[in-house]
């Protein structure tokens, strides 16, 4: 018997993809091809579904990570794979502790999807050791640190120092001297120059809410 599987992508060219992939395997079936995560939760109570293929980020402002949390509530027994093609930073933790089982990224993940989904339907859980690492200004992702991704995060939100230093529970300086290493390391020259680059990225798209 063949694995049900549902595709929630907002890009028409990447389901179509996911499901011309599906047609030609012996092991799984698409039972719906939705491109809103709006409502994705209500499909896993109409109908037997075995598998999840999520994006994270939609159009319409729906987020699969959300999605996928309420699904997990609703049928815990339901496999679910987070897909996406942007290096956002938080989403591999995020996506961990909600309890998705898997996690591809599109253009730089080495095993092909349905690799990834004979390993999560056979209970394993495949993660990538890391976001993809994306340019921005001189430097790369990786080059910062936790907290200075912290104070990136809170930049692209439009924060002060002063908002910063009150979120975080740090004096004004430490706030200014991050910032001041951000701008070094990239070689920009004005902070809402580096905030809109980390955004334009991918790199930085959640705040630290994860809104």
């Amino acid at each position: 018997m063949k694995h049900r599987v549902m595709i929630v992508d907002d890009q028409y060219v990447c389901r179509k993809m996911f499901e011309l992939y599906l047609e030609n395997s012996d092991d799984y079936e698409v039972v719906f091809s939705i491109d809103s995560a709006m409502f994705a939760d209500t499909y896993v109570l109409k109908d037997h579904i075995d598998l999840v293929l999520m994006d994270i980020l939609m159009d319409d402002g729906s987020s699969g990570l959300e999605a996928a949390e309420k699904m997990k509530r609703l049928n815990p027994r339901v496999k679910i794979i987070a897909v996406t093609s942007m290096p956002e930073l938080s989403w591999l933790d995020r996506a961990r502790k909600i309890g998705i089982d898997s996690f591809w990224y599109k253009e730089a993940s080495k095993e092909t999807i349905l690799s990834v989904m004979d390993h999560t339907m056979e209970g394993e859980s495949v993660y990538p050791d890391g976001p993809p690492m994306v340019q921005i200004g001189n430097a790369c992702s990786h080059d910062f640190t936790p907290k200075e991704i912290e104070i990136l995060r809170l930049l692209v939100t439009g924060a002060s120092n002063v908002e910063i230093s009150e979120k975080l529970e740090i004096s004004v300086h430490t706030v200014k001297s991050h910032v001041r290493n951000l701008l070094d390391k990239t070689g920009y020259r004005s902070r809402t120059k580096l905030a809109i680059q980390a955004r334009i990225t991918g790199m930085i798209i959640e705040d630290e809410d994860g809104a």
